[in-house]
């Protein structure tokens, strides 16, 4: 299997659709930290960066804040560490349920949105 090249920041911002602003953001409080630097600094990200930047992504929509992303995060990374963990499984239980919660939360505001723009239409 070979291994994919390390992507710099602005080709991460293009394939995620997020600002190097954000990304740089994301970095300074630890909820994205790059895998390596080169020798002048800049920022390397691979492949498991990107699949976790992906995941913070889908969380932005669903109203969760920084803090809560971290968390989520670190529960993630605790279970792959040590998938036995009952704490954890307990922990992300309790966020995968928060999250079907926001989720049927925004349909429904998406519903609401679809009839006020039909309404507008039919004018």
């Amino acid at each position: 299997m070979t291994e994919e090249r390390p992507m710099q920041i602005g080709e991460l911002a293009e394939r995620t659709g997020l600002s190097i602003r954000t990304l740089r953001h994301y970095d300074e409080i630890g909820l994205l930290r790059p895998s390596a630097r080169t020798e002048g600094g800049f920022r390397l990200y691979t492949a498991d960066d990107e699949s976790r930047l992906l995941l913070i992504r889908r969380m932005k929509p669903l109203g969760y804040s920084l803090e809560q992303m971290g968390d989520l995060l670190a529960v993630v990374d605790g279970l792959e560490a040590d998938p036995d963990d009952a704490g954890l499984r307990e922990r992300f239980a309790g966020i995968r349920d928060e999250a079907q919660r926001r989720r049927e939360d925004l349909r429904r505001k998406v519903a609401a949105a679809d009839e006020f723009v039909a309404q507008l239409e039919a004018r």
